[in-house]
């Protein structure tokens, strides 16, 4: 088949791959799509960690032996190991599929490239790196999980072209479009957690769940509240008292109360209590409690105090920010961050491995933060290579 073959059959397995959206953690998304004779059998896709890989599930809904000349395209580098379930290269070569076309390699160092060579050592012929980058992408969350051991920290902003995200006033409801809300939720469903801090909490008492469709699923919601001050107004938010209360965990410190933390316990809300010197909540000790938790990505929707905190220690790890054909022109609106002092461009914090999208008049950037520091190291190692080379 020709580049521009696979590149239409690994666009197909991204979409099957994404049945999965939200469900797979700590696992990746995957799609695989089984072709013989130019036309696609079968396809599978990975629903859920512990249960069968995305490779298997093509093969199992083919019901058959694959034909001779077949080819399995599939969106992430077959597994060479055993885990929870056997490994995929193992099934591939004992079903006598001639052909595999893979998109993203594993980022795990431990078996990068190895699922090709045990495929090659079975015979089978191996195209990688097919729509490699958009395969990649599919799994920010894993693959960061799986290459740095730590959660990942997303931010989530809708922003005027000037970078408000309100008037003087307070006044924010609503920026951006419904496309791009949609697509907001869209993500929500994509983390399994979600935080938010107490003054948007006791603004806008928001609901912190995700609405696709007609389909409302809730993820962990964080509330922020260093001081608890969400627990002392006379009528209690919604993420404490509706239906998926037991789903919300309220990250505070000794300085809250304990008082408050057994009411909330009461309820049915659960609590972290994390050390700290001050009233704010150290993000290096929530990301180790995540870890401990086995919550691999966090999706921070505000507000701009708790965002600007997290920027400012950089714990950001990913941001999205949408833009709105809108102009305040007022130095007075609010920005969604704040607090640093960046006098030169140098200093400046930067997206890397951007990624555009447009939805309705909106348009969405999002990518991962480096900071200058981080970027100078790079630097400085890469230049090391280029000498030693």
């Amino acid at each position: 088949m020709t580049e521009r073959d696979h590149s239409w059959f690994m666009r197909r397995a991204l979409e099957v791959a994404k049945r999965g959206w939200g469900d797979t953690h700590p696992n990746p998304l995957v799609g695989a799509v089984l072709v013989e004779d130019g036309e696609i059998v079968a396809e599978g896709h990975h629903a859920k960690a512990g249960e069968p890989h995305a490779e298997i599930n093509a093969l199992r809904a083919l019901g058959r032996k694959p034909r001779k000349g077949a080819t399995l395209y599939v969106t992430l580098e077959p597994c060479c190991t055993h885990g929870r379930t056997p490994p995929c290269t193992d099934a591939i070569v004992d079903e006598g599929i001639e052909q595999v076309v893979i998109g993203a390699t594993d980022p795990n160092p431990a078996h990068a490239g190895k699922g090709f060579e045990v495929l090659r050592a079975g015979g089978v012929e191996v195209v990688s790196g097919v729509l490699a980058d958009e395969c990649a992408d599919l799994n920010l969350i894993f693959n960061h999980w799986i290459t740095t051991g730590h959660s990942l920290f997303a931010a989530k902003s809708g922003v005027t072209l000037d970078g408000k995200v309100a008037t003087r006033t307070g006044d924010s409801k609503w920026i951006t479009g419904e496309k791009a809300r949609a697509n907001g939720h869209l993500w929500r469903r994509y983390f399994p957690a979600i935080a938010v801090g107490a003054g948007t909490v006791r603004a806008d008492n928001p609901r912190l769940t995700a609405r696709v469709g007609e389909t409302e699923w809730c993820p962990v919601r964080f509330v922020f509240d260093g001081l608890l001050r969400t627990v002392l107004d006379k009528s209690m938010p919604g993420v404490y008292t509706d239906e998926f209360r037991d789903r919300t965990i309220v990250v505070t410190t000794p300085h809250g109360g304990l008082g408050y933390v057994r009411k909330l316990n009461s309820l049915g809300v659960r609590t972290w209590v994390l050390n700290s010197q001050s009233p704010k909540v150290n993000f290096q000790d929530f990301r180790q409690r995540c870890v401990q938790e086995g919550i691999t990505g966090v999706f921070f929707e505000g507000g701009a105090q708790l965002l600007s905190e997290l920027l400012q220690a950089r714990e950001l790890d990913y941001l999205f920010t949408y833009h709105a054909p809108v102009l305040f022109g007022d130095d007075k609106g609010k920005s969604i961050f704040r607090g640093l002092r960046t006098e030169t461009l140098g200093q400046a914090i930067r997206l890397m491995q951007v990624r555009h999208e447009v939805h309705g008049d909106d348009s969405l950037m999002r990518g991962f933060v480096k900071y200058p520091e981080k970027m100078a190291v790079d630097e400085a190692t890469f230049s090391r290579r280029t000498l030693l080379e």
